[in-house]
């Protein structure tokens, strides 16, 4: 069954032009030109994936996101006109899973999808000899694609879930942001370590006792990340 897209566009010509392309690519495709319509059809339909322009009429697309955000875990790809690093972590801290510079290459574009709907559907890259990470009162469900702690359930993005079972299943081991962006993002990503960085904030804010004094996912300083949990 072909993978459904919302792509939420206010420019008419470049709507166009992505439905045309993914549809191509045998996606289904819905549109919204506002804010308000891409949260009455992400509501109603559970896309899988959703590309959505930050300027948009009604509620602007950082507003969607974070709604979006706390009602589903679907990949959120976001557009930005502006190219500004500020706009960028924004967007990743609001849990956006990746950013898209306008004017982009469609064909940029169409890999960035492709890959993000594969390792959805694929689940986590990580190697492993069960069905289930364990790390204390943490529990990783690599089938259910799960996570409880201490039993109760955690609600986490798909690139969360992605990244907390590399994490656990290194455990011990340092990883440095630019083996977990190609890990996780793959060796095509066009971005920055930042993208790890904001992640990484947004995962201990869920799993560690003190966020601003993590023991389980712990800086290794001039790496990158290791889990001590």
């Amino acid at each position: 069954m072909p993978n459904t897209v919302l792509v939420v566009e206010d420019e008419e010509n470049l709507l166009a032009a992505l439905t045309y392309n993914l549809e191509r690519e045998g996606y289904n495709v819905l549109k919204a030109e506002d804010g308000q319509e891409a949260l009455a059809l992400a509501r109603r339909h559970s896309p899988d994936l959703i590309i959505l322009d930050v300027m948009l009429p009604e509620l602007d697309g950082f507003e969607v996101c974070r709604i979006l955000r706390r009602e589903s875990e679907v990949p959120i790809m976001m557009l930005t006109a502006k190219g500004e690093e500020i706009d960028r972590v924004v967007g990743l801290e609001l849990g956006a899973d990746d950013y898209v510079t306008k004017p982009f290459s469609t064909r940029e574009l169409m890999v960035r999808v492709r890959n993000m709907l594969r390792r959805t559907s694929a689940g986590p890259s990580v190697t492993h000899d069960s069905d289930v990470l364990a790390a204390g009162d943490l529990v990783i469900d690599l089938v259910s694609h799960t996570v409880r702690r201490d039993g109760e359930p955690l609600s986490c993005t798909p690139r969360e879930f992605e990244l907390l079972s590399l994490l656990v299943a290194n455990r011990g081991r340092a990883l440095s942001r630019n083996e977990i962006l190609e890990r996780l993002w793959g060796h095509d990503y066009i971005g920055d370590t930042r993208t790890v960085d904001v992640h990484v904030r947004w995962l201990r804010e869920k799993i560690e006792p003190d966020s601003a004094n993590p023991r389980r996912i712990v800086t290794v300083r001039g790496v990158g990340y290791r889990f001590d949990g």
